[in-house]
């Protein structure tokens, strides 16, 4: 999941950024209004978190350009006002969630997730292939009867290709989703992920090369064994 946080108290940011990334999100950080949206119209985010009260442009305003730009990133309004009118007309811009400051980070972390669902096309609870189990919202992963230890990057990579359903996600695409901006993109480490992600998952091989184009995990029923 790919989050951009913008806020303009810098400690704050920070620290919520650290948090979703512990979470094993992909977080951007801007420190103000403008910088949120330029961020936003070069990358899709699957959720924006958005401090109501930023200095220059507001997140008001924040909020209805990228609405009316037809993105489909959803957005959780922060404020320090935890009144119904202020939730009310936060709502009324655009904004899918309200959350008031202070907030308790594990309900953040709820919204954030329970957004990210809403901002990609639904799916199942347990993504499955070829004997393996993946459990979004628990965060494990199975396979053989047997769960299978992964760091955040290699959940988040299996995630992204099991997600796909099937079909070919290049390795732009799981830098753009897993990473976050700071990732060099001629970078080898999604090739250097993808090497361990496929010793840990162990044999059969389940992860595809789809050699000029990306990797894949054969939907069930569709392929052979996945080749190196």
């Amino acid at each position: 999941m790919r989050i951009l946080v913008v806020e303009d108290e810098k400690p704050l940011a920070d620290a919520i950024a650290r948090g979703l990334r512990r979470e094993g999100m992909a977080v951007d950080v801007a420190y103000d209004g403008e910088s949120g949206q330029e961020k936003a119209s070069i990358t899709r985010y699957d959720v924006l978190v958005l401090d109501r009260d930023l200095p220059g442009m507001s997140g008001d305003e924040l909020c209805r350009r990228l609405v009316s730009s037809g993105e489909l990133t959803r957005v959780l309004m922060l404020t320090a006002s935890g009144t119904v009118a202020d939730r009310v007309a936060g709502l009324s811009l655009g904004a899918d969630d309200y959350l008031a400051k202070p907030f308790a980070f594990a309900e953040l972390i709820a919204r954030v997730r329970a957004l990210g669902r809403r901002a990609t096309p639904a799916q199942p609870p347990l993504l499955t292939a070829l004997e393996l189990e993946l459990d979004s919202a628990r965060r494990t992963v199975h396979r053989h009867n047997g769960e299978v230890e992964l760091t955040r990057k290699e959940f988040g990579v299996l995630e992204v290709l099991l997600s796909a359903g099937g079909g070919v996600v290049s390795s732009e695409e799981l830098l753009e989703r897993v990473w976050d901006e700071n990732a060099d993109p001629f970078t080898t480490t999604v090739r250097v992920t993808m090497m361990t992600l496929r010793k840990k998952l162990g044999e059969p091989g389940i992860i595809e090369t789809v050699v000029g184009s990306g990797y894949r995990v054969p939907s069930a029923g569709g392929a052979e064994h996945a080749r190196d």
